[in-house]
């Protein structure tokens, strides 16, 4: 029996990360999933506005700001139905330990392909979400690499241009209004209300209209034209929920 259980561990072991990737949500990365959408819609208010871009056929990429752990638990239920199950997530690497088993889970309810964040093995972790595009998944990807220190975008990076332009798909952009005063870095617990006003927080996912990659000649001209959609949302601030 032991013999048995050491050679299961060894073949999962040796299979390679596009076998293993993205990571299977199992029963209590469902639940919490669900949980999350329950508690974001009980307590808060969540909001979509340009759902009609969403490309009728799979595959494609997501490039949205950061502003939360769980913006992508978000952006998946703005999805149509039969695409979420198609759905997966760029995500760091060293969720696994710097932020114990609540780190581990958030990767499952994202269905996560980990990456590290520097060197050859960020190049590695790049290929492998472009093959799962390739299979026909659709991946979300954060080009600011990690969650808002202040609620403005940062610096972005180019993984998502480049998986989309590599595969040929097309790049939709998403904005994420209103999370950052409901569950910033700098809070243990979600704050669902104003704590001034009493009133519940308002959380908008913009989709934008996606870029064709074939319409640009580089990696870096897709991902400037990225950039300045991303701005100009930053710059209107939230949505009017009644629009």
């Amino acid at each position: 029996m032991t013999t048995t259980l050491t050679r299961g561990k060894a073949k999962r072991a040796k299979r390679a990360p596009e076998d293993r990737y993205p990571m299977r949500r199992g029963p209590l990365g469902w639940f919490s999933y669900h949980a999350g959408m329950f508690f974001t819609r009980f307590f808060s208010a969540i909001h979509y506005r340009g759902q009609k871009y969403l490309p009728k056929e799979r595959p494609y990429v997501l490039a949205a700001n950061h502003q939360t752990f769980v913006d992508g638990m978000w952006i998946c239920s703005g999805l149509p139905k039969e695409q979420q199950r198609h759905f997966s997530v760029i995500a760091g690497a060293d969720l696994r330990h710097r932020y114990g088993a609540f780190g581990r889970l958030m990767l499952r309810v994202g269905r996560a392909i980990p990456v590290e964040r520097k060197g050859g093995s960020a190049i590695r972790g790049l290929l492998t979400a472009k093959r799962k595009v390739d299979e026909g998944y659709i991946l979300l990807v954060h080009p600011e690499g990690t969650r808002t220190h202040n609620g403005k975008l940062g610096d972005f990076q180019n993984g998502a241009a480049f998986i989309s332009k590599k595969s040929n798909v097309p790049l939709v952009p998403v904005f994420v209004h209103g999370g950052y005063d409901l569950f910033s870095r700098h809070m243990k617990l979600p704050k669902p209300r104003d704590p001034v006003t009493g009133k519940r927080r308002e959380i908008t996912i913009v989709f934008g209209p996606p870029l064709l990659p074939w319409e640009y000649e580089s990696v870096g001209e897709l991902m400037a034209n990225l950039r300045i959609w991303m701005e100009a949302q930053e710059s209107q601030g939230l949505p009017d929920a009644s629009e």
